[in-house]
């Protein structure tokens, strides 16, 4: 597997960000053409067709969005735990997710003196990401 840094870290699922997301532009695109077209004489088509597609396009969105969500509070448990166990202390309260997921790059030798640095200068997810000397990769991220 390719080594992880700052520069390549963000990671794109074809399937999900070329394949589904573009076959749902054009459904929608054709949907609306559709509705546009027939809305006089199939009123009721129309309609259901455009309602169907915009359901299922939100559906497609909220999952990702809760899928999202649980990585999210699966890294914030991760990380909590694995200060507590650097540390012998729980991760301070004042920390926001957008940080305790940039911190997960960080190395165990890196990791508390940059949590202590992110609580002094409030750094930014990008300035925590660009303070790491040794990138820790997180493939698994999706």
């Amino acid at each position: 597997m390719k080594q992880q840094n700052y520069e390549n870290h963000s990671k794109v699922d074809p399937v999900f960000h070329v394949g589904i997301a573009l076959s749902a532009l054009i459904t929608l695109i054709l949907t609306i053409t559709f509705f546009v077209k027939n809305v006089g004489d199939e009123t009721l088509l129309s309609f259901l067709v455009l309602v169907a597609v915009i359901t299922i396009i939100l559906v497609g969105v909220r999952l990702r969005t809760y899928a999202l969500q649980v990585q999210d509070r699966v890294i914030r448990a991760e990380e909590n735990f694995r200060y507590y166990r650097l540390t012998g202390n729980e991760l301070d309260s004042n920390l926001s997710l957008k940080q305790i997921i940039a911190l997960r790059f960080a190395p165990n030798e890196e990791f508390p003196a940059l949590v202590e640095r992110t609580l002094t200068e409030n750094l930014s997810p990008n300035d925590i990401k660009k303070a790491v000397q040794n990138w820790r990769a997180d493939h698994h991220r999706v």
